[in-house]
């Protein structure tokens, strides 16, 4: 019997953590596998923000927890899969969505700062890694590891260098655990945002929330995108419906590239 394809991206019973799950994308995402089935592990450093996020899952008639910590740190990492395991008894679906940049602006090569650049790795690419060695060793087979990436890893990084570098270092990493982890039946896959607007649009990139339409000229789409447009992608890669979709970067810019 064939069975409903639609009935394919439900993911009820599984348990995902989500980083960066208080704002923008990692909200999006969050809400999205909430509102299909999964019980949700809301992991970011503000604490007022994640509860309000919560609330919304709550009241869409989800399943969440929050957990507040910075993903930079390991201990913050283990203590979400402890978490997984000891409240929901698995754990089948870690986003890497957390990233960014704390420092507001962006730097010319010629004046970037080594600790900037450090920065940036220890943000955008290491808890990547650690998170995917703890979920390799608890983690069943079907279950998912997605790394949230950015079109800043495909081409040059202009005055964005230490963060266009740990993004494509997070794709290569994920090609690699998608050969590594296949024989445990664990998929790690990449979601590759073009121009979605958020809080740090405007921080780090300066663009001011006025100015976001402004942002759609360029695209072939004629709009930006949204936390949703994401938050389905990640559905269909841990979802039954991409079981056979590992190693691979799904790119959502509407085009641009």
């Amino acid at each position: 019997m064939v069975p409903n394809l639609i009935d394919q991206f439900r993911i009820d019973r599984k348990v995902a953590v989500v980083t960066g799950a208080s704002r923008g994308i990692g909200e999006g995402i969050a809400i999205g596998l909430a509102d299909a089935g999964a019980s949700v592990i809301l992991t970011a450093r503000d604490e007022e923000r994640l509860n309000q996020v919560s609330e919304t899952i709550t009241q869409r008639g989800g399943t969440c927890s929050v957990v507040v910590g910075d993903i930079t740190d390991e201990e913050t990492i283990t203590g979400l899969v402890n978490h997984a395991l000891e409240d929901f008894g698995s754990l089948d679906i870690w986003v890497s969505n957390a990233g960014t940049s704390d420092h507001p602006g962006h730097f010319s090569f010629d004046e970037f700062p080594s600790w900037h650049w450090d920065q940036q790795i220890a943000l955008n690419l290491r808890p990547h890694f650690i998170a995917a060695k703890a979920c390799a060793g608890v983690m069943q087979p079907g279950s998912s590891i997605i790394g949230i990436s950015s079109i800043a890893s495909l081409r040059a990084a202009v005055r964005f260098a230490g963060y266009g570098a740990a993004k494509a270092g997070m794709n290569n990493l994920s090609q690699t655990l998608a050969i590594e982890l296949a024989p445990k039946g664990i998929r790690s896959n990449i979601v590759s945002p073009g121009q979605v607007p958020t809080e740090a649009t405007t921080r780090v990139g300066g663009v001011p929330p006025e100015k976001f339409s402004d942002l759609a000229a360029a695209i072939p789409l004629q709009r930006v995108g949204s936390p949703q447009d994401i938050a389905a992608a990640v559905l269909y890669l841990v979802s039954e419906a991409g079981s056979w979709v590992t190693g691979q970067n799904l790119i959502v810019d509407g085009g641009y590239t």
